[in-house]
């Protein structure tokens, strides 16, 4: 996942982006860090053509805040420029997979 600090950029990202992961931590969470490479296997197996990015919430308070992120880890999806769905704190491998599989096949169909 590419780190983005810039909140200027991440909306250029999340309107340029068909699909679109951005997964908010800090490196002082020992659950964030464990989940973080498995959301990037699962989105590298099973979702290719979808993007992803990171935030540092320490680092990047301003992007927190406009994204309304106030715990984490926090997991913002979204889909053509419109957040899709958000989850927090207590995050499923299994769901993430499923809220993901209907609109990527729809948004990347060939």
């Amino acid at each position: 996942m590419e780190g983005i600090f810039d909140l200027r950029l991440l909306a250029e990202k999340i309107k340029g982006e068909k699909g679109l992961l951005i997964y908010f931590s800090t490196d002082s969470c020992s659950v964030c860090k464990v989940l973080k490479p498995k959301v990037s296997e699962l989105l590298l197996d099973r979702f290719p053509r979808m993007s992803s990015l990171y935030v540092d919430t320490d680092k990047s308070p301003v992007i927190s805040g406009q994204h309304r992120v106030f715990t984490i880890p926090t997991i913002l999806l979204f889909f053509e420029g419109k957040e899709y769905l958000r989850y927090s704190r207590n995050i499923s491998l299994h769901q993430l997979e499923e809220a993901i599989d209907k609109p990527y096949s729809l948004v990347f169909e060939d």
